[in-house]
């Protein structure tokens, strides 16, 4: 009898949720007429199972408790509706019983000095951390001294995979840009499969897609490929040929960054042209 009580309660407390939420909506935040005839506060039950695609019976019963199954697509649609933030987002799923859509968020801070420390200490490998969103957050010298000077690049536009397709210099670096641009398109997407609704991701695509013929060409593929990249070959312009072993790390205290490290390789002479250019 507890047990049946208490989901009695949750399914009521859904209900009195969505309510409290619609009611708190203006007809034109969601593009509707206020109407002479409006009595309700907010939207109308009608106008909100109509904008989130489901129907006016099933919605009413949602709002009156009743124990009816809700799927995730349906809780995302509701929330996308009623403008919901984060917070009460989690809530709706919680009471719904289901788990929330990741979210690919940007790392918002500068690393732990200790981090930035480790960066700076590997002096002849150009090195940085990127986040969730594969932002560029944090370098060392080489990395500027090989790539680019990332502290001069909008940290909007500072991002691995916008510059590969849409940077002319740094495209210009990569021997072989289409090997890598395919390559890292793919990781990217392999990564990003589990945010794939994500506002953010949705936004970035599009605008690459507007960008990049290339990559408007090879995001419809759907190529998909884990960290497979051994080797990068470059073409600097002062020193000429480079050639790295590449390798990504975690970072222990925050798995939503990575280290990427680009090491000379030791059959070549690249450490020594890194010197040089350190030198200048």
């Amino acid at each position: 009898m507890k047990n049946l009580n208490s989901e009695k309660q949750r399914y009521k407390e859904l209900g009195d949720f969505l309510k409290t939420r619609r009611d708190r909506i203006l007809p034109s935040q969601v593009g509707l007429s206020e109407g002479l005839r409006r009595r309700t506060p907010g939207l109308r039950r009608e106008e909100v199972a109509a904008l989130a695609g489901i129907g006016l019976t099933w919605y009413t019963w949602l709002e009156q408790g009743r124990p009816i199954q809700v799927s995730a697509q349906v809780i995302e649609s509701l929330s996308r509706v009623l403008m919901l933030d984060k917070q009460e987002r989690i809530h709706l799923y919680t009471l719904a019983k289901q788990v929330p859509q990741a979210d690919i968020t940007s790392y918002e801070r500068t690393v732990s000095p200790m981090l930035q420390h480790v960066l700076d200490n590997l002096v002849l490998s150009p090195a940085f951390i990127m986040d969730t969103r594969w932002n560029i957050i944090a370098w060392n010298k080489a990395a500027c001294l090989v790539f680019t000077d990332f502290s001069k690049i909008n940290m909007h536009k500072r991002n691995m995979v916008w510059m590969m397709f849409t940077n002319a210099n740094y495209k210009q670096l990569f021997i072989d840009w289409k090997f890598h641009a395919q390559g890292m398109l793919a990781r990217f997407r392999s990564n990003c499969g589990q945010y794939i609704e994500d506002s953010w991701l949705v936004q970035f695509v599009q605008e690459l897609k507007r960008e990049s013929m290339e990559f408007d060409l090879w995001w419809s593929k759907h190529d998909v490929q884990r960290n497979s990249e051994i080797y990068k070959k470059l073409n600097h312009p002062i020193v000429g040929t480079l050639v790295f072993e590449f390798s990504s790390f975690e970072v222990s205290d925050d798995p939503s960054l990575k280290l990427i490290v680009n090491t000379p390789f030791s059959e070549t002479d690249t450490d020594m042209k890194i010197k040089l250019l350190l030198d200048k």
